[in-house]
Parts: C-alpha cells; sequence; structure tokens
C-alpha cells in the first residue's frame, strides 16, 4: 500500500518563502507521476503542480508559474514543493499525490494515491 506523508505547512507573511516535502513509503516514487494540489475552503480541490517520473517534465498552473517549483528526488522517495513569494490566495491546504498514469496528469480523478494534507496560510 502507498502511503503520501506531507510536511512543511504553516502560517507565514505574504512574499515569504516555504517548502512543501511529501514522502513516498510503500512503493518507489519512481514509478508515480507526482502532483501538488490544493484546496481552499469552499472551494474545489486544484492541481498546482506535477512532475514526471524522471523528474525532466513539469506542470505548473497559471497562478503559480514563476513563484513555485516542483522538484523530486526519487533516492529518497520526496516530491518537493519550493513555495517563493507567496501570497493571501496560496492559501489552502496542500496535497501530494500519486499517479500511475502514463504522461502528464492534472486531473484529481487521474491519481490514485494521495495523503492528507498540509495547511498553508499566508498572512498579507
Amino acid at each position: 500500500q502507498v502511503q503520501l506523508v506531507e510536511s512543511g505547512g504553516g502560517l507565514v507573511q505574504a512574499g515569504d518563502s516555504l517548502r512543501l516535502s511529501c514522502v513516498v513509503s510503500g512503493q518507489t516514487a519512481s514509478a508515480y507521476y507526482m502532483g501538488w494540489f490544493r484546496q481552499a475552503p469552499g472551494k474545489d480541490r486544484e492541481i498546482v503542480a506535477a512532475i514526471s517520473r524522471s523528474g525532466s517534465n513539469s506542470y505548473y498552473t497559471d497562478s503559480v508559474k514563476g513563484r513555485f517549483t516542483i522538484s523530486r528526488d526519487n533516492v529518497e522517495n520526496t516530491i518537493y514543493l519550493q513555495m517563493n513569494s507567496v501570497k493571501p490566495e496560496d492559501t489552502a491546504a496542500y496535497y501530494c499525490a500519486a499517479s500511475t498514469r502514463v504522461g502528464i496528469a492534472i486531473l484529481t480523478t487521474s491519481y490514485r494515491y494521495w495523503g492528507q494534507g498540509t495547511q498553508v496560510t499566508v498572512s498579507s
């Protein structure tokens, strides 16, 4: 059984930086296309960023391009989301997810395994 555990969330001020981590256990992380999603209160869960199995290709939603960076360390079975210049609208619960799809996966339905989430709150 694959387990995903996120960490690194917290309360920060606008303009600060934060790095989220997601540790994969039960299977090697390199078997999965990985994504970070977020969900704000009253809103649908949305893709933030995604990364291919090798780490050579990535996807970002428009609102985080140039500010967030997704990366992975398949030796450590860990996926990261570096968040720079955060804004109050980045406030949400952030979830790590693993997909068995071949190729890009940006829909929640494309992901089979999910973590419990880590809260990020950005004050203005």
